[in-house]
């Protein structure tokens, strides 16, 4: 049986990414702050940061099957910076939300796979990882989030190289999504959550070409692809209609 471990999966993306792995047959291990909603039975949760060490050991140990191998690291865990503009916040400001915000994006993926290496080696496994259309170009957050997204867009790239051959790294690239609950940076105060801003998903809707507005669930099948596309490593797909801002 496919053992998968997917990050921030409580809720969002994440849960649509775990529930498509339990209903492809995996058996599915989440870690998240959070403890989810509605998840099925099936599915072992782990509750904790995706910045501790220790919490992610607990995970990868949870999701590891008794030979020790792991065949797939999805995270989607993150947060955003609403927009943050860097000119406007102070340095102090800017400081502690680019801390905050490149742990979390970017430091929890690594530990993730720096944790998980040894079973995903075991099993020539595969990790995919949630970038963003931020990571493209302008308008899909602010600069702090998209910089954190771009790094990842280059994780890809050389630990792709690094763990070659027996792990194959890829990413996913969404774009703006309803029904998600991304949360904002403690540093600047922001305590709200993206399903919690107004008109947030019509105006998500009106800057699509589709005029449609993207669900978690309309993601999943490009992480699913990923897990079983043996030939295919170094790769981001970007799971969004164009946008409007050419």
């Amino acid at each position: 049986m496919t053992r998968a471990l997917v990050t921030g999966g409580a809720s969002g993306i994440g849960r649509a990414v775990a529930l498509a792995y339990l209903a492809d047959g995996a058996h599915v291990t989440i870690l998240d702050r959070s403890a989810p909603e509605d998840m099925p039975t099936e599915v072992t949760v782990v509750i904790g940061d995706v910045t501790d060490p220790v919490a992610m050991a607990e995970a990868v140990t949870a999701a590891t099957g008794p030979d020790g191998e792991l065949d797939l690291l999805t995270t989607c865990a993150g947060v955003f910076d609403y927009y943050a503009r860097v000119t406007e916040l102070s340095v102090d400001k800017l400081h502690s939300s680019f801390l905050e915000i490149f742990e979390v994006n970017v430091f929890g993926s690594v530990l993730a796979i720096r944790q998980a290496a040894p079973a995903l080696r075991r099993a020539r496994g595969a990790v995919t990882l949630t970038l963003s259309t931020a990571a493209f170009g302008p308008g899909g957050g602010g600069a702090l989030y998209a910089s954190s997204k771009a790094a990842l867009r280059g994780l890809v790239t050389h630990l792709a190289t690094e763990l070659a051959p027996e792990v194959r790294v890829n990413g996913v690239a969404p774009g703006g999504t309803g029904g998600t609950h991304l949360a904002g940076l403690n540093a600047l105060g922001q305590e709200q959550t993206a399903d919690q801003v107004t008109d947030r998903d019509e105006r998500i809707r009106a800057n699509t070409l589709l005029n449609v507005l993207p669900l978690p669930e309309d993601h999943a099948p490009a992480y699913v692809y990923l897990a079983g596309a043996r030939v295919v490593t170094g790769t981001v797909i970007r799971s969004a209609s164009l946008s409007r801002r050419l």
